[in-house]
């Protein structure tokens, strides 16, 4: 890659952005963010942000919005500071990390921020302004209607309503309760040094510890040292980190363990159902989660979310693939991988 500025655009509201500013921050990649529509740029195949620009073999910039992939890409083509394990193993539970924080917290994200009015409020009147902040307030009145209850009545998609927004809630809380215990021995999830399961929960804290009203209260009263340690990943262009830095070993610290626990409890019963109502062509995804029923919309993306999780699992040999078993067992994570030797 050359050394030129690679080309990404996005918004302040995106915690997708967020995620990925952050990693290149760290990774000290150099790149031009654009907040603002261009022209001269192409559009990608799903108009979702953030958007990389890569040059193809001839030179013409190629958009990509994955961030996934991308950051594996980014793994490729710049070689320091990576944010993947060496360790097949431990790279297998950061990649697992990733996917939860990237398609279970953005739950927890929507839901806060357009099931209470004082999140609604606050995000209808301030979202309309990240596309062009020189609109009249009679532009941004009415663009704040129309945006909210467009978002509002997706809330089903995600699986939010009434019987479901406390199992939402609860497990938003038991996640700042096993960071903060994690964070008094480590300052990353993954160690001493951050992992793309790090960029990918903190993308969703910057939203949900930091802009809506409702969640930030509760990161601000009782989880402090998680609030900070958002404000901390921001911006890491400058630290240090070391080659063994990750977390390694075939056993986890007690503290991760933990946070794999309550992966268990929710995201994956959810992302189970989710790809059996493919499978079946179902309209519906129905579960019980926290002994609540849970009801949303077939998500196409999560079902290939779980898939190319369990593709993983199957590239690894089978000394790393029983160390993956030993640190999942208990944790309800495990079942995540019983269908992988059918993909």
């Amino acid at each position: 890659m050359t050394n030129s500025l690679l080309p990404v655009r996005g918004s302040p509201g995106s915690p997708y952005t967020r995620k990925m500013l952050a990693v290149l921050r760290f990774r000290q990649i150099p790149y031009r963010y654009i907040q603002a529509e261009d022209s001269t740029l192409p559009k990608p195949k799903v108009g979702l942000i953030p958007i990389f620009y890569f040059p193809d073999n001839t030179g013409e910039l190629v958009a990509e919005v994955d961030s996934t992939p991308i950051i594996r890409r980014l793994e490729a083509e710049y070689p320091q500071r990576s944010v993947i394990p060496s360790d097949p193993a431990i790279a297998f539970i950061n990649y697992l990390i990733e996917d939860y924080g990237d398609e279970w917290l953005t739950k927890a994200m929507f839901h806060y921020r357009w099931y209470y009015q004082d999140d609604i409020d606050m995000a209808g009147s301030i979202l309309p302004h990240y596309a062009d902040v020189t609109q009249s307030d009679e532009s941004m009145s009415k663009m704040r209607g129309i945006f909210s209850e467009r978002q509002i009545s997706r809330l089903y998609v995600v699986g939010s309503n009434d019987v479901t927004a406390c199992v939402i809630e609860d497990s938003y809380k038991r996640l700042l309760d096993c960071l903060n215990q994690h964070l008094k021995r480590y300052p990353y999830i993954m160690g001493s040094r951050p992992g793309s399961a790090d960029f990918s929960c903190f993308g969703q804290l910057t939203q949900l510890v930091q802009f809506d009203p409702t969640p930030t209260k509760v990161a601000v009263k009782s989880f402090p040292r998680v609030h900070a340690w958002v404000s901390k990943m921001e911006d890491l262009s400058g630290a240090e980190v070391t080659d063994d830095g990750f977390v390694g070993g075939d056993v986890l610290p007690q503290t991760l363990t933990n946070l794999l626990s309550e992966i268990g409890r929710t995201y994956v019963p959810v992302m189970l159902a989710n790809s059996d109502a493919f499978d079946q062509s179902l309209r519906t995804v129905e579960t019980i989660v926290e002994g609540k029923i849970w009801v949303q919309e077939p998500f196409a993306y999560q079902a290939k979310c779980l898939q190319w999780l369990r593709i993983e699992y199957g590239r690894l040999d089978q000394d790393d693939r029983g160390r993956v078993d030993a640190m999942l067992a208990g944790t309800g994570c495990e079942k995540l991988l019983l269908k992988s030797s059918q993909n």
